[in-house]
């Protein structure tokens, strides 16, 4: 089973509100989201114009890494639109047209569906889900054989939210079906430092303003992650400082958890010091650097690397991973002097 890193921007167990006492940090309005300033207005428009006409809001397609909000949104739309949850499944979860179908026909009007992992949708049930997109219609066969007769079965108009982490598997006929389509951006600091001050009041915390930044800068640009740090901080002052949370507070908390001052965990300080201490900083081999480490080469591609490549501490080249001049700083070592830059192309 995969380790559950605190700064990983997947969903876990703790991010979930289980009793009144742990209070879901989720914004529900559109007026309290903050960031991607874009797609809100885009959404606020779409979301007005169909309460205008009294018809449903066009699909929309939400792309991006995980974390950044694309399951809020839905519920925002959803409550905006008609002050319900969305219905909520995912790609993998719908095996059978059967499995669709059922969600489908139980949708009241302009209801919202929300698919997680769209991408992740079988052709068969891809190909059932463009009529009722197009024509809020389903098209179901009964009997077999040349007794087969099909028929068509109307739905009540709803519209449906997709969200993915792979946007390039996105087949053509899918994405043409959706009238928004959005890719979110990671947050800046300032954008996190807003988030963190709704969260703290949300969590009757007493945090200053400087001690808030010093969470935000080790977020990764993560609201998921910003919040998180937040609880962990939290419980940390309670016990250590008087429930007041001060910068220092929070370096000696996320110390005991082993993120440093950029958000970068254990397992992302041994990749670099294993590509720097084994490869002489690269470039090296994603194989290699997996049984290095003793870890699956998907691990350190989809849960290592993202976030390196983002911050410029290596950089993927023909022959492998290369450290950059900004790794060897951060981590306090002097690069190899024959060390050169492998070209890109």
């Amino acid at each position: 089973m995969a380790r559950e890193r605190l700064v990983s921007a997947d969903q876990q167990a703790e991010d979930k509100p289980v009793d009144i006492l742990s209070p879901a940090l989720r914004p529900k309005r559109l007026n309290e989201y903050v960031g991607q300033p874009e797609l809100l207005e885009k959404l606020r428009i779409a979301v007005q114009a169909a309460k205008m006409r009294k018809e449903p809001m066009e699909h929309v397609l939400l792309s991006g890494p995980p974390g950044l909000g694309k399951t809020t949104l839905a519920y925002i739309v959803a409550e905006e639109l008609t002050g319900n949850t969305p219905k909520i499944t995912s790609g993998p979860a719908l095996v059978r047209p059967s499995d669709l179908v059922g969600i489908l026909t139980n949708l009241k009007p302009h209801d919202v569906l929300f698919i997680d992992e769209i991408h992740r949708l079988s052709i068969v049930v891809e190909e059932y889900l463009y009529p009722a997109m197009e024509n809020f219609s389903i098209d179901i066969v009964t009997d077999s054989g040349r007794h087969a007769q099909a028929m068509s079965m109307p739905l009540q108009p709803f519209t449906l939210i997709g969200a993915t982490t792979r946007s390039g598997l996105i087949s053509g006929p899918m994405r043409s079906r959706f009238g928004i389509a959005h890719h979110l951006a990671y947050y800046s600091p300032q954008e996190l430092l807003k988030i963190l001050h709704r969260s703290a009041g949300l969590l009757n915390m007493t945090a200053d303003e400087a001690a808030l930044l010093a969470i935000a800068a080790r977020s990764r640009g993560t609201p998921r992650v910003a919040n998180r740090l937040l609880r962990r901080v939290r419980d940390f002052a309670i016990v250590r400082s008087h429930a007041k949370v001060t910068p220092d507070v929070v370096e000696a908390a996320l110390e005991l958890e082993g993120i440093d001052i950029l958000g970068l965990d254990p397992l992302d300080r041994r990749f670099l010091a294993t590509l720097a201490r084994d490869y002489d900083g690269g470039p090296a081999g994603v194989e290699a650097l997996a049984a290095t480490m003793g870890e699956e080469r998907d691990t350190l591609e989809d849960v290592v690397e993202p976030f390196l490549l983002q911050i410029g501490f290596i950089r993927r080249t023909p022959k492998g991973r290369q450290m950059t001049p900004a790794a060897y700083a951060h981590l306090k070592l002097t690069p190899p002097a024959q060390q050169k830059p492998e070209s890109l192309f």
